[in-house]
């Protein structure tokens, strides 16, 4: 049966991006459980090496095309060190490094703001004021959401680096994806992107790391949830977006993150929800509509 072009449109603009902040607010949950039985680096080598295999095996059995050249292939693995091993790795690291998870959130939260910047100059997008007003509006949001669970970073230089460190690999990752990679197939392209990224964990955890773990039912856990809600579930959601929309409108999704993430806290864990919070999130929203909207 065909779906009518207006239910796709449907999909589009709200389904599929809800999904995405969704999914990707999930992420806590891997680092919560996951963070106490393995080093960073060392729990991101096994994450992306369990990802590239299962992808490495839909690819081969799905008869996916590979990039016709090498160049192309070179594009795919960067984009995919910069989101995985600097993005990713930032965060696990700064977090590990004890800079609290308001402080990192906030630091990252940065990320829209950047991205409209930026992409004016690479990519050609015109960014509105109305769509400025947005992205003001939504870091506000994030501000106020995550107000009561900020604390100072107490000195905490390397985590404050390495949050900035993250911040740079999202925002050039995404650009870079959107610039060079539109084209990419989403089968293929994650074994490339994944392998790049387990190859660099690879690298750089026996320089850094003990690379114990102690294999528990949280860790498994933990690992499952990040291979296959986060890895392949949210990141190929953001391809996909990125691919379909402009990338100053694509990220400006990522303000939503923190307040869904609260929501979540409050659920699972009761972690409490104040009125500033509440208020917090209706602005997030607020300055995300303006942001995307055509």
């Amino acid at each position: 049966m065909t779906i009518p072009q207006t239910e796709r449109s449907i999909y589009r603009q709200i389904a599929a991006p809800g999904l995405f902040v969704l999914l990707w607010s999930t992420g806590f949950i891997g680092a919560k459980f996951g963070l106490p039985y393995a080093e960073p680096l060392t729990f991101l080598l096994w994450r992306y090496g369990f990802v590239t295999l299962l992808m490495l095996a839909v690819a081969l059995q799905q008869r996916a095309p590979w990039p016709a050249t090498p160049t192309r292939a070179i594009h795919i693995a960067v984009s995919g060190l910069l989101v995985n091993a600097v993005y990713i790795g930032g965060v696990f690291c700064a977090i590990y490094q004890g800079l609290p998870a308001g402080i990192v959130s906030l630091i990252v939260g940065l990320q829209p703001l950047f991205t409209a910047v930026v992409a004016g100059r690479i990519l050609g997008e015109k960014v509105y004021g109305r769509q400025w007003l947005g992205f003001v509006l939504g870091l506000v949001g994030v501000l106020l959401v995550l107000g009561d669970k900020i604390s100072f970073a107490g000195g905490n230089r390397h985590g404050v680096l390495l949050a900035l460190l993250a911040l740079a690999g999202i925002t050039a990752g995404t650009l870079y994806q959107k610039r060079y990679c539109a084209w990419m197939d989403l089968r293929s392209g994650a074994v490339i992107q994944f392998g790049a990224s387990a190859l660099a964990m690879a690298l750089l955890a026996p320089m850094f790391e003990s690379m114990q773990v102690r294999w528990s039912g949280q860790f498994v856990f933990a690992m499952a949830w990040l291979v296959l809600v986060l890895s392949l579930g949210a990141i190929s959601l953001l391809n996909v977006l990125i691919r379909r929309g402009e990338a100053s409108r694509v990220v400006s999704l990522f303000y939503l993150v923190p307040p869904v993430t609260s929501l979540l806290a409050f659920l699972f864990f009761g972690e409490r929800l104040g009125i500033t919070a509440l208020a917090g999130m209706f602005v997030t929203v607020t300055g995300v509509a303006l942001a995307i909207r055509r």
